[in-house]
């Protein structure tokens, strides 16, 4: 895949001709030009054709339920240490948007996802994002884990103490469990359920964007507030 942006709009495109609001692209020009390089379409217009990130990837898949966004997902990167030698295993595929991100820092990603409706979406978006790393598994992780010693797991369930237990048995000794739950509610049931995790904290990520033009300076007016709490707890 490659990304083609003019005049701030960008355009992901895959197979054939690339066809905008500012002409089109032959697939053949496509397919020779370099990172870095510029492109014109019919209309003369002049296109910078950029590897794709994994973000640039991700915002184009289908969506389905509610996702976790990417400053919960850095956070959790950051705060449990997985590398390119980890398996980590989520529950609660959605749509697949941390899954993506898992699998470009992972070696190996397990996704159980209970509900087929959501199964087959991020099916879907798994061979359009050309994942190779990722084993989705249409099952339920209240009733059972096929796995052993992962590097960590990420319930995004609204009731994953009752996961609690078949975490614990699979994870390694001194990983992380961490449960992504939208209400305080749900965190206190969590909680009053682990008998076996240490519990290590409770956070939410508020993320504020500036305004940066010329003569104007100041935080934009609406932020992204409240998305979901992650509980952190690691089996010692």
């Amino acid at each position: 895949m490659k990304l083609l942006i003019y005049n701030g709009n960008k355009f992901l495109w895959k197979t054939g001709d690339l066809h905008t609001n500012f002409g089109f692209i032959r697939e053949k020009d496509i397919i020779k030009a370099k990172n870095g390089s510029y492109l014109k379409s019919n209309l003369k217009k002049e296109f910078l054709v950029v590897e794709p990130s994994v973000l640039d990837l991700v915002q184009k898949i289908k969506r389905g339920p509610q996702i976790m966004i990417t400053k919960d997902i850095g956070y959790i990167l950051t705060n449990t240490g997985i590398s390119k030698d980890s398996t980590v295993l989520e529950a609660g595929s959605g749509s697949g948007y941390l899954t993506a991100f898992l699998s470009s820092f992972c070696k190996k990603v397990i996704s159980y996802e209970r509900k087929k409706e959501f199964y087959e979406l991020v099916k879907q978006n798994i061979i359009y994002l050309g994942l190779k790393n990722v084993e989705l598994k249409n099952k339920d992780v209240y009733k059972k884990i096929d796995e052993k010693d992962l590097d960590l797991i990420i319930l995004d369930l609204p009731e994953p103490w009752n996961a609690l237990m078949n975490s614990y048995k699979v994870l390694k000794f001194g990983k992380f469990l961490v449960c992504y739950l939208p209400t305080i509610n749900q965190v206190q049931d969590l909680l009053k359920n682990n008998k076996k995790f240490e519990y290590i904290k409770t956070v939410e990520i508020i993320e504020r964007e500036w305004q940066t033009d010329e003569g104007k300076v100041r935080p934009v007016s609406s932020i992204i507030s409240h998305t979901g709490f992650m509980v952190f707890l690691r089996k010692i």
